[in-house]
């Protein structure tokens, strides 16, 4: 184990990529007050396991596998016992900005599975390689490609997209 002098500390890590997770999460959920508290989760697993410094030769990565990780098992959890209505929005709107095509592609994105999700998040928002995406993930670069792959069919098969599509002919 590394002395104490060494790793990122847990407050220091949380200060400066505390805003990207918050973001990298509100993309995978889709719901700010969910993102906040997958991104808390994280934080307190991140000190359960290491406690106040992160020895870990890549904590950026080892928590957003963990936000992942920890998104997956909550919806599996809902699953099981809850009823979502994704109509409904969180806060009423205050803003005059139309965010039309913004809600159009969540809604489309909300439909894929959320490991698809994932993997579109973490290649289009992140800009992260297939290697990383299946670091994240703990899956093989194969995988990664295959759910790339099979959620932009999804998406391409989407009613809203393919009527875009027969509009643009």
């Amino acid at each position: 184990m590394a002395d104490e002098a060494s790793g990122t500390g847990l407050d220091e890590f949380a200060a400066q990529h505390g805003v990207a997770l918050t973001r990298f999460a509100y993309l995978l959920c889709g719901n700010r007050a969910t993102a906040d508290d997958l991104v808390q989760e994280t934080y307190l697993k991140l000190h359960q396991r290491f406690g106040d410094r992160l020895d870990v030769a890549a904590p950026l990565a080892y928590a957003r596998r963990t936000l992942v990780n920890l998104h997956i098992s909550q919806r599996r959890r809902r699953a099981a016992g809850e009823v979502t209505l994704a109509d409904l929005p969180d806060a009423p709107a205050t803003d005059a900005v139309d965010h039309g095509a913004q809600d159009e592609m969540w809604r489309m994105l909300a439909g894929l599975n959320e490991r698809q999700r994932a993997v579109l998040v973490l290649r289009h928002y992140l800009d992260l390689s297939d290697r990383e995406i299946a670091s994240v993930l703990g899956c093989r670069e194969g995988t990664v490609r295959s759910l790339a792959s099979r959620a932009v069919a999804e998406l391409r098969r989407h009613p809203d997209l393919a009527q875009a599509r027969g509009l643009r002919s």
